[in-house]
């Protein structure tokens, strides 16, 4: 269940390690080459995914080496392959990366030897219907969905429904669908509330409503949500960051915990509210 910590199973003695590397970030490349020689001295495999890629075959461990946009890339192969991630953090504190540059090989080390924790992560599954009722593509997020306007200077009309029922017709720059991983994203800054991440919930956040009701929701783990696009405007669906689909009136976006966790790479010595206190600069009283 997402929120569950086990220890890491010892993978084979020749590991294959594919890495997900900020290309714009020096620092995240020198992270790579030190942990290909480091690997190869001790007889494991390395592979760099490119943009749009696929792991190498066979793979083992997935190694994020950037900020939170290149982890979430990362997490989503390795969720796919249902192989655990490991998030190193290049500059600014991310709120995903398990460990800083310094600590690679160490990390590395855990791994492989079988001591290091996986941290099980709720995900949801994003589903786009057609007004034909039939499926045009489906995707997963560790953070969020999110469906939002197009115009500048206007909002998007959204009807949302809970478990099939109708709940209410949103007018807002956008509404979104977090994890509790992702509430600490964009839900963070379109003032939703903050979730442990080791909770399974769905939360329901509006954007800039304009209207009375503007409120967060917090759903229980097994409902689904759905969001139906209104006239006059067309919306896009961003997904963990990236635009996926543009949604003319008539198309609707459901969303669903994911089948499947995406299983996080820990060291132990990250703490959520520890995180929230340094990116705040929370001090004592």
């Amino acid at each position: 269940m997402p929120g569950a910590e086990q220890v890491a199973a010892a993978p084979p003695d020749s590991a294959t390690v594919s890495f997900f590397v900020h290309p714009d970030r020096p620092a995240a490349v020198a992270v790579l080459e030190r942990s290909e020689t480091w690997l190869a001295g001790r007889g494991h495999r390395s592979a760099v995914v490119a943009a749009g890629g696929s792991l190498a075959p066979g793979t083992d461990l997935v190694v994020a080496v950037g900020g939170d946009g290149t982890m979430l890339r990362a997490a989503d192969a390795a969720c796919r392959a249902g192989v655990p991630v490991l998030g190193v953090n290049v500059g600014r504190l991310g709120y995903l990366a398990e460990v800083e540059a310094s600590d690679v090989e160490e990390a590395l080390a855990r791994f492989l030897d079988g001591t290091a924790v996986v941290d099980e992560r709720m995900t949801l599954g994003v589903e786009i219907v057609g007004p034909d009722g039939r499926t045009a593509g489906t995707h997963q997020a560790l953070n969020e969905a999110v469906v939002e306007k197009t115009v500048p200077g206007h909002t998007v009309r959204v009807a949302a429904s809970i478990d099939g029922r109708a709940f209410v017709t949103y007018a807002a720059d956008g509404l979104l669908v977090a994890t509790p991983t992702g509430s600490t994203a964009y839900n963070l800054s379109a003032r939703g509330p903050l979730l442990s991440p080791h909770l399974a919930a769905i939360v329901v956040t509006p954007v800039s409503p304009h209207m009375l009701f503007d409120r967060a929701l917090v759903l229980d783990p097994s409902q689904s949500v759905s969001f139906e696009v209104l006239e006059p405007r067309p919306a896009v669906l961003v997904v963990d960051g990236e635009t996926v689909a543009t949604l003319e009136p008539g198309w609707t976006v459901r969303c669903r915990r994911g089948d499947r966790p995406a299983r996080l790479v820990t060291l132990g010595r990250r703490h959520f509210h520890a995180i929230l206190r340094a990116k705040f600069q929370l001090a004592d009283r």
